[in-house]
């Protein structure tokens, strides 16, 4: 773990360690006794690496950092691990896992471990309540330590403020928030990570720079404080001759050139990370007199909100005691009701900012009730003004694409990808996010399931790219047929595998589908349904499917069909992926859904 899992240990780290076993290997007979004989063998590994003899010691060992340290054995069963990780697992212990690598013992069995525990550290839907717990860390550690301020007598170079941690605190936040969906900001180490991130454009390269320079400046000092007495300390000398020793260790003239140096980037990191982190309270500027306790209207409330834009006041004060009482299940915590609070400001200003704020408020409401929970939701917001702001304009000016974040909360996930408004959503460019978005989908009905849930948010996020202008309506139209063909394609595609499990293939079958009206002109809108023929054709002397049901052809296309208009058009949990028409075939309404392609050339 930690810096042994990134290969960035220092002169003199200790190292971090989680031993796990499987207890369900052919080999162990008795759990309860395998249990006992891996936690001797950790117990001697340990006094083997960090026992001192006349020789030394290897390393100092530290096994802390496994599930629950304070009542689980040293050695832990990979079943209980893989249990506690998905049932509490905490964020920080996430952001600890990012660096997590096999290191002795089984490797491949650690990396099996390691491949099951990917969806708990690598979350599919973007993160960002996260970010306040793990900054939270950081606090704590302030005010454990006491660092609450940039200095160099007696600063701690890895906890202090501007020091390492808080480039790793940068780097791993946004791993945490984004790794789910890209896959190549999942590195373990500090400074690569600062270049993936660039590249999936989290952050700008100046930024990046600046940070690995001054991370690879603070581990040198790092090491040069270890090396005096080789000792596990990331804290300078508080006395003029330690610090004089120090920065002539590291080249400086002196204690006071290096002071110079060493504030100055202490100063340069510390502004990267307060952008990243510490634009929070901005959002809860003061707007007016907002007071929703009791059952009465405050006064100095009513006029604050229609000053803010609101023509029905009172019925607006109404609705927000509701959120604040947590008549929702998205406000029941007392934290979501305190984050809501620290919101609830700006999110009336944005709101108010709108042509009709009373609709856009009201929409967000019905948003709200369907809410299981809130406090993802508002961390979200909270952290991101823009987001605010874009959500604010949703609301109030687009009612289709309000209901359907009312239908689909994680639609915000697209919205936070920072390449959103400059990418254009062509065949190409949705191909790849629909083949990366159902990888590792298997079976049938999760399938169909995923492509609803990709068509959805694509659908919003095109319509998003057209309402901020970033898209003109050609374009747009463009956009969701390119995106209905792909869909309908890998349902059929899915629909058809399934079939022939049961019914095998037709003897030289080929089949078609036909995008028909807007589909076939490339012209669909957000809310289109779908004109759709479907051809078919195999060899003359093909009598029937070759499965374990066998079917005659006019019937098994007929039945590929229909099963194929249920995978796209019957609600789901996950709702419809397009409403179908295939009134458009030559046989009408009352023949059969399939059409031999010799019928279609006759017609």
């Amino acid at each position: 773990m930690g810096k042994l899992g990134g290969a960035e240990l220092n002169f003199s780290s200790d190292i971090d360690l989680i031993v796990f076993f499987d207890s369900t290997a052919p080999a162990i007979v008795d759990p309860y006794e395998a249990s006992e004989l891996f936690v001797r063998m950790a117990r001697q590994l340990v006094r083997i690496l960090q026992d001192r003899t006349e020789h030394g010691y290897v390393f100092r060992t530290d096994l802390r950092l496994r599930p629950d340290p304070g009542s689980t054995p040293l050695a832990v069963p990979v079943t209980a691990a893989l249990n506690y990780y998905e049932s509490r697992g905490q964020n920080w212990e996430r952001a600890a896992m990012i660096k997590a690598r096999p290191v002795a013992g089984d490797i491949a069995a650690g990396e099996a471990f390691l491949r099951e525990l990917n969806p708990y550290i690598w979350r599919r839907y973007l993160d960002y309540a996260a970010i306040a717990d793990v900054h939270s860390i950081k606090r704590q550690i302030h005010a454990h330590k006491g660092h609450g301020a940039v200095a160099v007598a007696g600063h701690n170079v890895k906890l202090g403020r501007g020091g390492i941690r808080e480039i790793e605190f940068f780097v791993q936040t946004q791993q945490l928030i984004a790794g789910g969906r890209f896959p190549a900001l999942r590195g373990k180490r500090t400074v690569p990570m600062l270049s993936r991130l660039v590249e999936a454009g989290f952050i700008g390269a100046p930024a990046a720079e600046t940070l690995a320079r001054q991370y690879w400046f603070l581990r040198d000092i790092e090491h040069a404080i270890q090396m005096v007495a080789d000792e596990q300390s990331h804290t300078l000398p508080e006395d003029e001759e330690g610090l004089t020793r120090i920065a002539r260790m590291r080249g400086f003239a002196d204690a006071g050139a290096f002071a110079q140096t060493f504030a100055s980037s202490l100063r340069d990191v510390e502004s990267h990370y307060a952008a990243l982190f510490e634009t929070a309270p901005q959002l809860s500027a003061g707007v007016g007199n907002l007071v929703f306790t009791g059952d009465v209207d405050d006064p100095d409330t009513l006029v604050t909100l229609q000053s803010l834009g609101f023509e029905r006041p009172s019925d607006m004060c109404r609705v927000i005691r509701a959120w604040h009482y947590g008549r929702y299940r998205a406000t029941q915590s007392a934290e979501a009701r305190e984050r809501l609070t620290e919101l609830t400001p700006a999110l009336l200003a944005a709101f108010g900012r709108t042509r009709r704020a009373d609709e856009a408020l009201m929409r967000f409401d019905a948003f709200m009730a369907g809410l299981p929970a809130g406090i993802q939701l508002f961390a979200l917001l909270h952290s991101n003004p823009a987001l605010l702001e874009l959500i604010a304009t949703i609301m109030g000016a687009a009612p289709r694409l309000a209901e359907i974040i009312t239908r689909r909360p994680h639609v915000f996930d697209g919205l936070l990808d920072p390449a959103l408004m400059s990418e254009l959503p062509d065949k190409a460019f949705l191909s790849a996010r629909l083949a990366a978005f159902m990888e590792g989908t298997h079976f049938h009905e999760e399938r169909l399931d995923r492509l609803r849930i990709f068509a959805a948010e694509q659908k919003f996020l095109i319509g998003v790219r057209l309402l901020s202008g970033a898209i003109d309506p050609v374009r747009a139209g463009k956009a969701f047929s390119d995106l209905a063909d792909l869909t309908i394609a890998a349902a059929f595609d899915t629909v058809r595998e399934e079939f022939a499990r049961l019914h095998g293939v037709v003897k030289g079958a080929r089949a078609v589908i036909l995008g028909m009206g807007k589909l076939g002109s490339r012209e669909l809108t957000a809310g289109s349904d779908v004109d759709l023929i479907l051809l078919y054709d195999h060899d003359a002397d093909a009598d029937e499917s070759d499965g374990e049901k066998p079917l005659a052809p006019s019937h098994y296309f007929s039945r590929l069909t229909q099963r194929m208009i249920a995978a796209v058009a019957a609600p789901t949990a996950e709702g419809v992926l397009y409403e179908l028409d295939l009134r458009l075939r030559p046989s009408g309404n009352k023949g059969p859904v399939a059409t031999h392609i010799a019928s279609f050339r006759k017609y």
